[in-house]
C-alpha cells in the first residue's frame, strides 16, 4: 500500500525557489503541506494522487511542479522545421498536458494559470484545445506546442491517432489529471486510461499528478496513475491534504406539512427563497433538468425583492452558461440553480450557502456539491439539505452522519470496457500500425484494463478487423488490416475520417415523437399491422420507452395510452380503457441511491432511538408504521400485502435504488403471471416495489400459492431476465450505444450527421443478426456488461436478493400501510409540472394518509 504523505522531508525554500515564495507572500499566502508535498514527489520523479477537499489549492498544487521546472528552462527558440519522421526528438516541447472532464473547467483553469505566470513574468506558454478550438490552432499546436496544453480525453484520443504523436510526446514529462474521481467511474475514464497507457510507452518519462476532492478508495484510485506491471499491482503515492474544516450541514426542518411523496420540495419554496435573501451568493442543486426549470420559474414567480437569480444546467446554450458563470464569478448573482451541470465547476470563491432540494442519492456526490461554498480550507463550507418528502428525511439524515464521519461512497474503480478498447485499437492503427503482441501488453499497463484476457482483447481486434464472424461477409466492417509483416493498419483513408468524426464515448440520450394511432385490435402481443402516421402527441424520451412491452399502457399527454410499438424514432400509441396505468412515468431523480446510503437508511430504521434526531413528522409516520405492521430490519425484506379497490397489493421495501428496483418490479411481475395471481403492473421508487394484480395475493402467500422465498429466489436473474431482455428495447438501445463507441456504427460523416432512423436500422440490424448467428459476439458482450451495471442495476439486486434469503417478512393487512403510501401515491401518477401536479399529488395523498391511519 503506497504511503500517505503528510510530513516533508525538505525545507520549503529548498522546495520553492525565490519568486514562487516572494508571490505567495504579496497575496499574504504561504505555501501549504500537500502543494510542497507535490514539488517533493515530483523531486523523487513520481506519480502521487492528491486527495484534498474543495478550496485547497489543489489545481495550484498540481501545476506547481511544471511552474517551477519551467521557470528555470529559458524558452526555446521555435522550430522551423516541422519533423514528420518518428525518431526526432526536440528539446524543447509539450512539457505538461492538463486534462479534464469539463471543457469549462479547463477554460477556468486557463484563466487562473495566467495570472500567476504573468504576475512572476515566468517564460510559460499555456492554451487549451477543445473541440470549441479552430482548426487552424490545432494544427499550429501540433506543429508548435505549448509548454502546457489543457485538454479533455477526446482530444488526447484524437492527438494520439495522429502519425506525428511520437514526435508531439516526446518531451512530455507530466500529465494532470483533474477531477480524477469523475473522470475514472465513466467509459471516458476507459478511453483516458487507455491513452496514459500509450503516452508511457511514447514518453517513459512521463510522471502522472492526480487530483481528486472526493474519494472513497484512494489506493484504488492511485492504480489509475501508474503502469500496472503484469499479473501485479503498483500504485502511485497518495498525499492526503489536512487542516480542512469541517462543513457546517444541517436538514431544513419545514415549518409546512412535509409531502408524502414527490420531488419538487414546492412545499419549502418560500423557505428556500428566504436563504437566498439572507446569503450573498446562494448554490441551489436539484437532481434534474427538469426540476431546475420548475425551481426556477417558482422562485422569480415571487421575487418581490429583484434578486439576481439565474439558471444552469446541461441543456442550456453554451454562450448562456458562460454569461451565467461570468456572472457568478464577478459577484453580480444572489442565486443559481443548477444541476450536475456544477457538481464539478469553476472556483468560485464568494459561494457562502449550498442549498441541495431532494435526496442527495450519495454522501460523496453531497460532499463535492457543498464544496461549491467558500473555496477557502479555513472556513466551513455551509450548506441545507430540503428533502422533498419523508423518505428523502431519512435519506437527508444518513448523509449529513456520514459527512460528520468523512465517509466517502464513491463507487470503485471500474473494469474497462469492450467497445471503448475496440475505438483504442481502431484509434492506434490510425495512428501507426501495431503488433497485436505489443498493444496486448501496452493495453494491460492501463489498470481498468491490467486483466484484461488474452481472448477478449483478440476478439475485440478480429471485430474491429471483421466486424466478427457473423459480419465478415460485409466489407464495411473490415476496417484494419494486416500486412506483410503482420501489424495492423487502416483499411482505407476514409476509416481513419471516420474515427477522427466519432472520437468519445459520450452518446446522448434521444427525444423519441408519440404518435396516436387505432389499437391493432388483438391486445398485448398482437402482430397484426398498424397503420403509420397518426396525430403527433408530443415527444418522450427514450429511457422511458425502452422499459415497456407491447401492450403496457402509460399516461402521457394527460391520457392513458396503450404502447403499441416502436418503429425507428416513432412510438405509436392508442387510447386506453384502463383507468389506471400498468407503468407510470416518473419523475425522480436521475442518480440512484447509493448502496452506502441505502445501508444507513435501513440502519436508521432498525435503530428506534435514532429517531429522536428526525423532525416530528418523520417521526410519527414510524411510529404509527411500527404499529399497523412493522419497520424493517437492517438486513430483513419486508413484504406487505392488502386489498384496495377491487385489486390486490403487495409491496416490498428493499431500499436499493430506483434502477434495481424497476428491474425487480419487472421480473417479479412475471413471475406473478405463471403463478397465475393475474398481475395488472408494478411502480418503483428508490426505496420500495409496489405490485397490484386481480388475484388474491393475500390469500394465495396464505394458501401457500406464493412462495415468497421462492418469489424472490435469486435465479430469477436467469432465465426471466433474458426472457424480458429479448423482448424488451432495453438491450437493443443498449447495443446501440456500444456500437457507436465501437466504431462499428459512424454517427457523423463528412458534412452530415447521420440521422437517427439511420442509425436505428443499422444498429437494430446488426442487432438481431447478431443475436441469432454470434451470441457471443463482443459487442453484445458489452451491452450486456452495461445493463448489468448500469440500467438494470443488475450486481446490486443480485447483492440484494442473497442478502434477504430466508429474512423475509410478511405482513397481510387490511389496507394500505403507512411506510406504503409514498410508494402508492407514484401509481398512476401524470408528469405534470407546475401546481396542478402537486394538487393531484396532494389529493391522492389525503386519501391514502387517511385509509392508512385509519
Amino acid at each position: 500500500m503506497p504511503p500517505r504523505i503528510l510530513k516533508i522531508s525538505a525545507e520549503p525554500a529548498a522546495l520553492l525557489p525565490d519568486r514562487f515564495q516572494q508571490w505567495f507572500s504579496a497575496r499574504g499566502w504561504s505555501p501549504r503541506e500537500h502543494q510542497l508535498a507535490l514539488l517533493e514527489k515530483a523531486r523523487e520523479d513520481a506519480s502521487a494522487l492528491l486527495i484534498a477537499p474543495t478550496g485547497a489549492g489543489k489545481t495550484l498544487a498540481g501545476f506547481l511542479p511544471t511552474l517551477v521546472e519551467l521557470s528555470s528552462t529559458p524558452s526555446a527558440p521555435a522550430k522551423s522545421v516541422v519533423s514528420t519522421g518518428r525518431a526526432v526528438q526536440r528539446s524543447a516541447g509539450l512539457h505538461t498536458l492538463y486534462i479534464s472532464p469539463l471543457k469549462a473547467l479547463a477554460v477556468d483553469i486557463a484563466r487562473n494559470l495566467e495570472r500567476p505566470i504573468a504576475e512572476m513574468s515566468l517564460p510559460i506558454k499555456v492554451e487549451t484545445r477543445t473541440g470549441d478550438t479552430p482548426v487552424s490552432r490545432r494544427q499550429r499546436q501540433r506543429r508548435y506546442p505549448p509548454d502546457i496544453l489543457l485538454t479533455t480525453p477526446e482530444q488526447l484520443a484524437l492527438l494520439l491517432s495522429s502519425d506525428d504523436a511520437p514526435f508531439l510526446f516526446a518531451s512530455l514529462k507530466r500529465i494532470v489529471l483533474d477531477e480524477l474521481h469523475a473522470l475514472v467511474t465513466s467509459k471516458r475514464g476507459d478511453l483516458l486510461s487507455l491513452g496514459l497507457a500509450r503516452l508511457w510507452r511514447l514518453a517513459p518519462q512521463m510522471r502522472v499528478i492526480g487530483l481528486s476532492a472526493t474519494v472513497a478508495e484512494p489506493e484504488s484510485l492511485a492504480r489509475f496513475l501508474v503502469p500496472q506491471p503484469k499479473d501485479n499491482a503498483e500504485s502511485a503515492d497518495i498525499v492526503i491534504a489536512g487542516g480542512a474544516a469541517p462543513p457546517l450541514v444541517e436538514m431544513l426542518d419545514t415549518r409546512e406539512r412535509l409531502p408524502w411523496a414527490g420531488h419538487s420540495a414546492r412545499h419549502a419554496l418560500p423557505e428556500i427563497y428566504e436563504l437566498i435573501k439572507a446569503n450573498k451568493t446562494t448554490l441551489v442543486f436539484v437532481n434534474t433538468r427538469s426540476q431546475a426549470e420548475m425551481l426556477f420559474q417558482n422562485l422569480w414567480s415571487m421575487n418581490d425583492d429583484n434578486l439576481a437569480i439565474a439558471l444552469h444546467h446541461g441543456s442550456l446554450d453554451v454562450a448562456q452558461r458562460r454569461k451565467v458563470e461570468d456572472a457568478m464569478s464577478a459577484g453580480r448573482l444572489r442565486g443559481v440553480v443548477c444541476t450536475s451541470s456544477l457538481d464539478l465547476g469553476v472556483d468560485w470563491g464568494d459561494v457562502d450557502l449550498v442549498v441541495n432540494i431532494g435526496a442527495p442519492k450519495g454522501s460523496s456526490r453531497l460532499m463535492q456539491r457543498i464544496g461549491r461554498a467558500n473555496h477557502r480550507l479555513d472556513e466551513a463550507s455551509r450548506a441545507v439539505l430540503v428533502p422533498a418528502n419523508r423518505f428523502e428525511v431519512l435519506e437527508c439524515r444518513v448523509a449529513i452522519d456520514a459527512i460528520a464521519e468523512n465517509a466517502q461512497d464513491t463507487p470503485p474503480l471500474r473494469t474497462g470496457a469492450l467497445d471503448v478498447l475496440a475505438q483504442h485499437v481502431l484509434g492506434c492503427a490510425c495512428g501507426e500500425p501495431f503488433l497485436s503482441d505489443e498493444l496486448y501488453a501496452e493495453v494491460r499497463t492501463a489498470a481498468p484494463y491490467a486483466d484484461l484476457s488474452r481472448q477478449d482483447f483478440d476478439d475485440v481486434v478480429d471485430f474491429v478487423a471483421s466486424g466478427g464472424y457473423a459480419l465478415k461477409t460485409y466489407e464495411r466492417f473490415a476496417r484494419i488490416k494486416q500486412d506483410k509483416e503482420g501489424r495492423w493498419r487502416v483499411a482505407n483513408p476514409k476509416v481513419r475520417q471516420s474515427y477522427r468524426m466519432n472520437v468519445g464515448t459520450i452518446v446522448e440520450d434521444d427525444m423519441l415523437k408519440v404518435r396516436l394511432v387505432r389499437s391493432r385490435g388483438g391486445g398485448a402481443g398482437s402482430t397484426g399491422v398498424i397503420a403509420r402516421g397518426g396525430r403527433l402527441l408530443g415527444e418522450i424520451e427514450e429511457a422511458f420507452i425502452e422499459g415497456l412491452s407491447p401492450g403496457d399502457t402509460f399516461v402521457f399527454s394527460g391520457e392513458v395510452v396503450r404502447y403499441e410499438t416502436l418503429v425507428e424514432d416513432q412510438v405509436y400509441v392508442s387510447r386506453a380503457n384502463d383507468k389506471d396505468p400498468k407503468v407510470p412515468s416518473y419523475m425522480g431523480g436521475k442518480f440512484p441511491l447509493s448502496t452506502y446510503l441505502a445501508e444507513r437508511v435501513r440502519r436508521l430504521l432498525d435503530d428506534g432511538h435514532a429517531w429522536k434526531g428526525l423532525p416530528e413528522q418523520v417521526r410519527d409516520w414510524l411510529s404509527q408504521q411500527k404499529d399497523v405492521s412493522r419497520v424493517p430490519a437492517v438486513r430483513e425484506l419486508l413484504v406487505e400485502s392488502f386489498p384496495r379497490a377491487n385489486k390486490h397489493y403487495i409491496v416490498c421495501y428493499p431500499f436499493e435504488g430506483r434502477l434495481a428496483h424497476q428491474t425487480l418490479g419487472m421480473l417479479l411481475t412475471r413471475r406473478l403471471e405463471r403463478a397465475r395471481a393475474r398481475p395488472l403492473g408494478f411502480v418503483a421508487n428508490e426505496y420500495a416495489v409496489a405490485i397490484w394484480a386481480l388475484g388474491d395475493l393475500s390469500f394465495m402467500i396464505r394458501d401457500g400459492r406464493i412462495d415468497l422465498d421462492a418469489l424472490f429466489d435469486p435465479d430469477m436473474l436467469g432465465d426471466d431476465l433474458e426472457a424480458w431482455l429479448a423482448e424488451s428495447a432495453l438491450m437493443k438501445r443498449t447495443f446501440r450505444n456500444c456500437a457507436i463507441i465501437s466504431g462499428l456504427i459512424a454517427r457523423r460523416h463528412t458534412g452530415e450527421e447521420k440521422s437517427r432512423r439511420q442509425v436505428l436500422f443499422s444498429t437494430d440490424l446488426v442487432y438481431d443478426v447478431l443475436r441469432k448467428h454470434q451470441a457471443d459476439h463482443v459487442l453484445l458482450r458489452a451491452a450486456r456488461a452495461d445493463a448489468a451495471t448500469g440500467l438494470l442495476d443488475l450486481r446490486r439486486l443480485s447483492d440484494m436478493l442473497v442478502r434477504i434469503q430466508g429474512r423475509i417478512t410478511h405482513r397481510e393487512l387490511d389496507h394500505v400501510s403507512p411506510l406504503a403510501v409514498p410508494v402508492m401515491l407514484e401509481i398512476g401518477r401524470e408528469s405534470v409540472y407546475g401546481e396542478a401536479g402537486d394538487e393531484l399529488l396532494a389529493e391522492a395523498a389525503e386519501e391514502l394518509v387517511k385509509e392508512a391511519m385509519s
